[in-house]
């Protein structure tokens, strides 16, 4: 590969994607960042410039908006990036009867659908040019059902599943996709999704964004099929993949559905306004 190899980061605006932005600024890529915070991309990409002397390109998007979305694929479809970080998403809470629907049909399009399109606007020139990496961030919770955040866990159970499938069909073209599946994570995602307070159980053992995206951007240059990070996660991915749903279930109702409860129950109703990072 001649010149400066590009990498995409999307939610790169704080949280796991800011540090996927930092761990590939100090590996040498010049970078796109895409997020809705204009200002918080800004700040990010001046930091990167003036400490790693890459280039770095701010691009803001909300992706939930199709036009905007279809509008972003086609301008990065004609560029030679070499890696794609599809890391945008975040989560509603709540019984889905009672949640906001706008936010709930967002949810989708962030989580879903701009990782489908983005990957299928830059898969192509990848695969034209033997070189390339996806890394797309899903997450233990889509290993399961969880009631009151039964989107959010569709939406993962999807990019999940799209990952490996992914993987096993790049098998021998020079291209590889990994699924990053964290678990819990200290990050501003449980205040978007109004169960901030949920941080203060310890025994989740919950990970830093840094220590989540690193394990993500070596699992990927080695062209892995999944990193879990933490000794946490890997149990609850492997309980959510392999317990039957008669035993999962009564566990989720006894011990994890009242966390929720009582996490959502310390914070003032959000759904009025969109709050989304």
């Amino acid at each position: 590969m001649s010149g400066p190899e590009w990498a995409v980061v999307t939610g790169a605006s704080s949280g796991i994607g800011e540090h996927l932005a930092r761990g590939l600024a100090a590996r040498g890529y010049g970078l796109w960042l895409i997020a809705r915070r204009t200002e918080a991309l800004e700040r990010l990409a001046g930091e990167l410039r003036d400490t790693h002397q890459v280039s770095v390109r701010v691009r803001t998007c909300d992706l939930a908006d199709p036009a905007a979305r279809e509008k972003l694929a086609g301008e990065l479809a004609g560029e030679p990036v070499s890696v794609l970080c599809a890391n945008a998403g975040f989560p509603t809470c709540g019984p889905f009867s009672e949640n906001n629907p706008a936010e709930e049909t967002a949810e989708v399009q962030v989580n879903v659908v701009s990782l489908h399109a983005l990957t299928q606007a830059l898969l192509p020139g990848m695969l034209a040019r033997r070189h390339g990496r996806v890394l797309v961030t899903g997450s233990t919770a889509g290993c399961q059902p969880v009631p009151t955040a039964a989107t959010y866990s569709a939406t993962k159970a999807f990019a999940n599943a799209f990952a490996e499938s992914l993987h096993i069909e790049l098998r021998g073209t020079g291209v590889s996709c990994t699924l990053l599946a964290p678990g819990p994570v200290r990050t501003g995602f449980y205040a978007t999704g109004g169960i901030s307070s949920l941080q203060r159980h310890a025994f989740l053992a919950w990970l830093t964004p840094r220590r989540v995206a690193e394990a993500g951007l070596r699992g990927m240059a080695r062209g892995r099929r999944v990193v879990v990070p933490g000794p946490v996660a890997k149990a609850q991915y492997l309980a959510g993949r392999h317990t039957p749903r008669a035993l999962l279930f009564p566990v989720l109702r006894a011990a994890v559905l009242p966390l929720f409860r009582n996490a959502r129950g310390t914070i003032t109703n959000r759904r009025t306004v969109n709050s989304r990072k």
